[in-house]
């Protein structure tokens, strides 16, 4: 098993991208290169970063790759917005995306202030 397989917040990442793929899939298809391989690759990239950070050597290097993650997921709502602006997203799929990533900000960011010490 790999170190970011034993991690809840990994876990909840690509759990949060299979999310997005599925509201995604019912995008019109003149949208398959504008928002959804936006959204999909920056849910993606959630998940691959707290990958990649888990396994560095170096706590500060793991906080960088956590702090990108949080990026990509602040990526997702603003192009979750728009695409509920535009009616690609109901209110109930927004809302539900929208949860699940405040879910996934509140836990990558205890997980940075643990590699951080606390502070």
């Amino acid at each position: 098993m790999f170190s970011a397989e034993k991690l809840k917040v990994w876990e909840k990442a690509i759990e949060f991208a299979e999310i997005v793929y599925s509201i995604t899939g019912d995008f019109p298809a003149d949208e398959r290169f504008g928002l959804i391989h936006q959204m999909r690759r920056a849910a993606v990239s959630i998940s691959s970063n707290i990958a990649e950070g888990s396994s560095r050597s170096s706590r500060k290097d793991f906080v960088r790759f956590i702090e990108i993650a949080a990026g990509s997921l602040c990526e997702v709502i603003s192009q979750a917005s728009i695409c509920r602006n535009q009616g690609l997203l109901t209110p109930t799929q927004f809302q539900a995306l929208y949860l699940s990533a405040d879910e996934q900000s509140r836990m990558l960011s205890g997980l940075r202030r643990s590699l951080q010490g606390g502070s």
